[in-house]
């Protein structure tokens, strides 16, 4: 089945696939690298720039208790959540002048809101689109409030199992929205490959009936790329300046011209997939000149017998197919033949 949505102005499908750059905490707590980050989406190829709403406490508790500590091992280790995402947030007052930025520079701006208040924020900036993030695909209320907005809901499976996305979808219909995209995803940064299950993908799209995409946390463009081959109609990667610059994402995020090299290389393989066809281009009916037939390869003489010492299947194509091989041998000739020449059925007795 064929299916599209519209996405801002443009209609998503998986010939015309949709490309996200994630800006999540890659700003580094700066407005004006928050920008850069935006432009280089813009000349990168990307469809849309994509910002994270929440505040620490809009998404967690200042707590130390165990279960709210940072993973041992990690770069944050010692630190409780609410200090990491006090680092990795996007400052409230940042939102307008981003989206004013985004638009006058030609890009689609929307955001992931992580609970009922940052909706309400984000309404104002009539987003073309509202982002459910992995973490956040449990939480119904969220994206009950969500689905209302009447808009496209993405929506993340990163630590979904088949029910959590079941019930997801399920909210959004109930809430009048069928603008669903499913996108799959694995919660690990970076993610490894054999973790992917990419053909999970158009899985999704049968049962749930909807677009299908993929977010994306492996390195380089390979997943991406194969992911379209199966048909996601959109593609999250997260974007950083420079990944040496570091940050919470900047370990597993794409750099310009990596982003750039993926948007360039999806077109050349949307473009390669065509369509199903078993019709020659002109080039290859040309080509077919070059393919085997028959052809004498001894002298013959009028009356002589053909036989597989005279004719052989042989490279170009001018004379009879080679399917006739064995209904010529034991024919004979009708006039005299030179090797080279093209078999023809004006050369046999009947």
């Amino acid at each position: 089945m064929s299916r599209t949505i519209q996405i801002g102005k443009k209609t998503v499908s998986a010939t015309n696939p949709y490309l996200i750059a994630e800006m999540s905490a890659n700003h580094l707590q700066d407005l004006s690298r928050a920008k850069q980050i935006i432009k280089a989406a813009k000349e990168s190829g990307a469809d849309a720039i994509k910002l994270q709403t929440y505040t620490p406490d809009t998404i967690t508790l200042n707590v130390k208790n165990d279960e709210f500590l940072c993973t041992p091992g990690s770069p944050w280790e010692g630190m409780n959540l609410y200090e990491l995402y006090k680092t990795a947030y996007t400052p409230w007052e940042w939102h307008e002048e981003l989206f004013s930025y985004a638009a006058q520079i030609g890009i689609d701006c929307f955001s992931s809101p992580f609970d009922l208040t940052a909706v309400d924020f984000l309404h104002p900036f009539d987003m073309p689109a509202f982002k459910i993030a992995s973490f956040e695909i449990t939480d119904i209320p969220l994206i009950e409030k969500v689905a209302k907005e009447g808009k496209p809901v993405i929506i993340s499976t990163g630590i979904a199992d088949y029910e959590d996305i079941r019930l997801a979808v399920e909210t959004c219909h109930k809430a009048g929205n069928d603008q669903i995209v499913l996108l799959k995803c694995v919660s690990e940064y970076p993610t490894p490959y054999p973790e992917l299950n990419l053909k999970t993908i158009p899985d999704m799209a049968e049962k749930f009936d909807c677009i299908t995409g993929l977010s994306d946390h492996s390195m380089g463009n390979a997943v991406p790329i194969a992911a379209v081959t199966l048909g996601a109609a959109v593609i999250e990667k997260h974007l950083t300046l420079s990944r040496a610059d570091g940050g919470p994402d900047g370990s597993f995020s794409m750099e310009p011209a990596e982003f750039q090299k993926m948007a360039t290389d999806i077109g050349h393989i949307i473009s390669a997939l065509g369509h199903v066809t078993y019709d020659l281009t002109e080039k290859q009916k040309n080509s077919r000149g070059r393919s085997r037939s028959l052809y004498i390869s001894a002298d013959i003489k009028a009356g002589e017998t053909f036989t597989e010492n005279n004719i052989k299947s042989v490279r170009p194509g001018y004379g009879l197919h080679t399917k006739y091989y064995y209904s010529v041998l034991g024919k004979k000739a009708k006039c005299d033949l030179k090797p080279g020449t093209a078999l023809k059925w004006d050369y046999i007795e009947d």
